[in-house]
């Protein structure tokens, strides 16, 4: 039976009905999608939510016929204004793509030809489908640029896509897939790699387009917040099923089907800090595409699982308050009476007392790296080179056993910093000393035991692991390296740290490749701590992974840090991931800490205005909330150049607090204000006034 489209929809633009994709291997044909059913009324967007490899894009792809030379839909009806897609040609179905029919992907450049400009790709998109001259098409696409707010689009139709950032290629692409007033729009995670800043930009943008243009929406993401900020009504998918829908308010305040409720336990919440919540990570994995079993797919990872759930497949269907649910016993469920399986981390040593002294002691640490320029006086040395100043005078102190959260857009300079502590580069002034030695310079000048004790989690594993070695090498290697284990205990002392990762022996042997995204952070953390180092740097661990395995990898740093008394430097744009796992918080913008103290002071005011467009700027997993609209315009200046007095004056929304309208942000450095408990901020504006700007995220009535 099909859901019901919205109740305002006559007729749905996209409409889809038990549809099953399978695709074609050397084992036979796996079905990865099947029995899905949604409708999509024009003007509204439908979100699709779950883990990776559920089945979300395979749904998308099959309505454009993106599926690939194996992959075939197998049975089921997908419907486009009321017309079958299925069985239609080719041609008719590239006629309908880029005209009637528009996606937008992850990642831009997979819609962006590297050696286009960027003016030329989008008036391609109008004389592929429609008769228009040269002249008409560039004005068309200049006043699209400027509907999605791109700063000098005459400037940007000229250029390539390598010669705007990230967050405008995607606002390229999105104005590309708007210029023929497409009726059906798709959108991959199309904010996944923005920053916070951005992809709230981008998010008002989506509602503001839907909204002018009345498009239809099919917006596919793994982040409950953004589904929660951007869409009416949802899906939740799991194991190429559907197993939930809902309107957005109904779905995040009364979730029906375990896996959703699983999904909502395990998001770290603005509002709360380290220590007030436990994340709860749903047990187990997806299962991959294959035969499925008779009974319900997400029984093995299910709390509330029966007999009935192994013999019997449940179908989706209605409940009394409006949602459908595929589960045997939605209705008996209460999500509030739910309590975790108790675990626990193997005995290791107690963490260091909380007054111990600070383990890491930043001074004043500067990077400069010189630009060299391609004029002839440049290639002879006659002119100094530039400096892009990535780092200005970062100061803080670290303690043992705690964790400094450290955030800021992308090019505020937190991965210098990481690289700069480990030594992957040498530091260009200042001090830094960690357990009272001096690390400011980089790794050629460290001896073994600093090196042992010092380690970092980086953000994609993939770049760090050797594929031709088995996860027991790579643990074991530090430990050789270092001597950190005697020979003979160090397959015990491997296993031990597995566990304490959650993974076990069974993993001993196997490869790189033969490892999920999150199971090689995993190993990537063990091997971090396999040298038993004091201090480990975080660069965005957690940022690419699904929200369960985010959330016991989160689980697994706080677990590690009790054990061990380990100190983290935690890098990541996620403010709620910062809140729920950092002591403190450091805010970064262009080079400079702007703010630092206590978690709990970052996230109430006074704020520094830079801090406070990244509250307002977090999509919150709850449609009910109202938080402050303050959107920052423009991009980070270029840190070759950076803005006289504030560097934050050229984006400021705040700065006409000031007596003199902020004229004293453009010529003078803004004083540290103390507002006391360790709480500071770079800013001209007093105390007073920044307190008196209230939260961010008021509560619902």
């Amino acid at each position: 039976m099909l859901p019901p489209a919205a109740a305002h929809s006559d007729a749905p633009v996209l409409q889809i009905d038990d549809l099953a994709v399978t695709y074609k291997t050397r084992g036979g044909e796996v079905e990865a999608v099947r029995d899905v059913s949604l409708t999509i009324a024009r003007g509204e967007t439908f979100g699709l939510v779950g883990e990776s490899g559920c089945g979300k894009s395979t749904t998308a792809w099959a309505v454009v016929n993106f599926l690939g030379p194996n992959g075939v839909v197998r049975r089921g009806s997908i419907k486009f204004q009321g017309q079958e897609l299925l069985g239609r040609s080719a041609e008719a179905l590239r006629r309908l793509r880029g005209d009637q029919i528009a996606m937008v992907y992850q990642d831009p450049m997979q819609s962006l030809n590297p050696s286009m400009r960027l003016g030329d790709q989008m008036k391609e998109v109008l004389t592929a489908h429609n008769r228009l001259s040269d002249a008409e098409a560039q004005r068309r696409c200049l006043a699209m640029l400027e509907r999605v707010y791109m700063p000098d689009p005459v400037a940007v139709l000229e250029r390539y896509p390598h010669q705007v950032s990230g967050g405008q290629q995607q606002r390229v692409v999105i104005a590309m897939a708007l210029l023929n007033n497409p009726a059906l729009l798709i959108m991959d995670e199309p904010t996944t790699a923005l920053d916070v800043t951005i992809e709230a930009a981008v998010l008002d943008l989506i509602a503001e387009l839907r909204r002018d243009f009345d498009t239809a929406i099919l917006f596919i993401s793994h982040n409950l917040g953004v589904i929660a900020r951007t869409c009416s009504r949802i899906g939740v998918m799991y194991a190429g099923e559907m197993v939930e829908l809902a309107t957005a308010g109904e779905l995040f305040a009364n979730p029906q089907h375990p896996y959703t409720q699983g999904l909502l336990r395990a998001l770290p919440r603005l509002d709360a800090g380290k220590g007030d919540t436990v994340l709860q990570p749903i047990p187990g994995r997806v299962p991959p595409p294959g035969p499925r079993p008779d009974g319900c797919l997400f029984r093995p990872r299910c709390a509330y699982a029966q007999e009935r759930c192994r013999l019997e497949r449940p179908a989706l269907r209605p409940l009394p308050g409006g949602s459908w649910a595929r589960c045997h016993f939605a209705e008996e469920i209460d999500p509030l009476a739910w309590r975790p399986d108790a675990e626990g981390l193997p005995a290791l040593p107690p963490a260091g007392p909380a007054d111990a002294p600070p383990i890491l002691d930043v001074r004043g640490l500067r990077k400069h790296y010189p630009v060299q320029g391609n004029t002839l006086r440049d290639v002879l040395g006659l002119r100094r080179p530039q400096l892009v100043r990535a780092l200005e005078d970062a100061t803080f102190a670290v303690r043992q056993g705690q964790t400094l959260g450290v955030v800021g857009e992308s090019g505020s300079g937190k991965s210098t910093l990481a690289k700069t502590l480990i030594g992957l580069e040498g530091s260009s002034g200042g001090e830094a000393t960690f357990l009272g030695f001096d690390v400011s310079g980089d790794l050629s000048g460290r001896d073994s035991a600093l090196i042992r004790a010092l380690q970092m989690v980086f953000q994609n594993p993939d770049a760090t692991m050797n594929p031709s070695y088995t996860v027991g090498q790579q643990i074991a290697r530090p430990m050789e390296r270092f001597g950190a284990v005697p020979r003979p205990q160090i397959r015990a002392e491997v296993i031990r740290l597995l566990e304490a990762v959650r993974l076990d022996e069974n993993y001993l042997d196997r490869l790189p490749r033969q490892l999920s995204g999150g199971e090689k952070q995993r190993v990537g953390i063990a091997r971090a701590l396999a040298s038993r180092p004091d201090l480990v740097l975080c660069d965005e661990p957690v940022s690419a992974l699904d929200v369960s395995v985010q959330a016991a990898l989160l689980n697994l740093l706080q677990d590690v840090q009790r054990a061990y008394g380990t100190t983290l430097l935690f890098i990541a744009h996620d403010l709620s991931v910062v809140r729920h796992i950092s002591d403190q918080v450091a805010v970064m913008y262009l080079g400079q800490i702007v703010e630092i103290g206590p978690t709990a002071a970052i996230y109430a005011p006074p704020y520094h205005p830079y801090t406070e467009a990244l509250l307002s700027a977090v999509p919150v997993p709850d449609p009910a909330a109202q938080p402050a609209r303050i959107r920052l315009s423009g991009t980070i200046p270029s840190a070759i150049d950076p803005p006289s007095g504030c560097r934050f004056h050229t984006r400021c929304p705040r700065r006409g607090l000031l007596p003199d309208g902020g004229r004293i942000c453009e010529t003078d450095t803004p004083p540290w204000r103390d507002a006391g408990d360790g709480h500071h901020i770079l800013c001209h504006i007093p105390l007073e006034t920044l307190r008196a700007l209230g939260p961010v995220v008021a509560a619902p009535d």
